[in-house]
């Protein structure tokens, strides 16, 4: 009775617990829709990266090339002897393989003027340069292959000893630089399987000219290209992996951790260090361009003969220089 007249005279409900917490509850907020943000970075492409420090230039290359041979003009005299006279034992013979006196009569016969003459010589040196590195037979080849692998061997641990400032003896050019020779042949099989693509675009510029092919100076345009952005990508890949045959050379080296090292040598600059490379044969070729047009103009019977000597004598020089280039990138 006491509770209903409570009620009656306006006494509110007491409310629940329930009722409380809905109260005390703050109002749910209206779920907004979700937007995505958008990031103010902008993209931008990378800057160029260079070396710290400039490489020498070819010039300095070569004078210190000239420098290291002629110091030790003795110990790599010899080392290109042997290589000849293993060369004419195994490889070539006693005969030469072209008439030089005949072949340049021939050609100045068909000259007249000092300016004919001068190039008919020039036809004889070309003809001698393209038959030099020509074998008889695949046994001739191998053998060629393997006292170039031999000498290239001796020639890169002499010098790298005679730089050092180390007294060494002809027998161990031969008895101790001779060790790496199977990691050696590896990263030379690494450098073959780089050189394919110039060898795939050279032979299919070749079929689509001398088939006829390529008849339009579209195609033939588009063939060409073809074939140097393969050259340049074999170019791009041997420019380092060709360190590698100096590195591996160094004591418990193993193949890959050489061919690493030398794209890491090389990096951010390769096309530079291929310039330098490049640079070599050039000079090779006008030096060898000098000797040998005298001596065809005047002793056209010896011509073979001295060039045959001067390619032995180019694989010392090769190697040197281009050690002396992998030294030059270390010392930076």
């Amino acid at each position: 009775m006491a509770t209903a007249s409570k009620r009656a005279r306006g006494h509110p409900k007491k409310k629940t617990t329930k009722e409380r917490r809905a109260v005390a509850r703050p109002p749910a907020k209206i779920a907004e829709p979700r937007r995505l943000k958008l990031s103010r970075k902008r993209f931008a492409l990378p800057k160029h990266i260079s070396h710290p420090v400039k490489l020498p230039s070819v010039f300095y290359l070569t004078k210190k090339t000239a420098l290291a041979l002629w110091e030790n003009r003795v110990l790599f005299g010899i080392i290109a002897l042997v290589y000849a006279v293993l060369t004419v034992i195994f490889v070539q013979g006693l005969s030469s393989g072209i008439n030089t006196s005949s072949l340049k009569s021939g050609l100045e016969h068909l000259a007249h003027g000092d300016f004919q003459v001068l190039l008919s010589n020039l036809g004889v040196f070309a003809i001698l340069v393209s038959s030099a590195a020509s074998t008889t037979s695949p046994v001739s080849g191998a053998y060629q292959f393997l006292l170039a692998l031999i000498t290239t061997l001796a020639v890169i641990w002499a010098i790298r000893q005679r730089l050092s400032g180390s007294h060494i003896r002809l027998r161990d050019v031969y008895y101790k630089g001779m060790y790496p020779l199977i990691p050696f042949i590896l990263v030379l099989f690494v450098i073959c399987v780089q050189l394919l693509p110039l060898v795939i675009g050279a032979k299919l510029y070749d079929i689509v000219i001398t088939n006829g092919i390529a008849v339009h100076l579209i195609e033939k345009l588009f063939w060409l290209a073809l074939f140097i952005i393969l050259a340049f990508w074999s170019l791009f890949m041997v420019s380092s992996s060709i360190f590698g045959l100096y590195i591996v050379t160094l004591p418990d080296m193993t193949p890959l951790a050489a061919l690493r090292s030398a794209k890491g040598v090389v990096r951010y600059r390769r096309w530079t260090i291929l310039r330098k490379i490049l640079w070599l044969p050039m000079v090779l070729l006008i030096i060898t361009a000098i000797i040998m047009l005298p001596v065809i103009a005047f002793v056209a019977s010896l011509a073979q003969w001295v060039l045959f000597f001067l390619s032995m004598t180019g694989l010392v020089v090769v190697n040197v220089y281009m050690y002396i280039l992998y030294r030059e990138l270390l010392n930076e």
